[in-house]
């Protein structure tokens, strides 16, 4: 009886997932739009008496190995 039921069931779910109406797709209306480009202005000042420092490292992962390389106490050897 239990396997007649279930039997009935799935059918049951079956047939009405396919009564269903199939999805009806919606048009939608594109709007086009001007974008205008504006290009910044750079000012510049001459003769400028600030000096700057620029780091220049050979490897570019320097400051990742950096971090990296840090000590611990388990990192030091132990005398038998």
């Amino acid at each position: 009886m239990k396997t007649i039921l279930t039997i009935l069931f799935v059918l049951f779910i079956g047939l009405f997932a396919q009564a269903q109406d199939a999805k009806v797709e919606v048009k939608v209306a594109a709007q086009t739009e001007r974008v205008v480009l504006v290009t910044p202005t750079v000012e510049t000042t001459l003769n400028n008496n600030e000096t700057k420092v620029a780091r220049l490292y050979m490897d570019r992962n320097y400051k990742v190995k950096k971090e990296l390389s840090f000590y611990t106490k388990a990192n030091k050897s132990k005398l038998a």
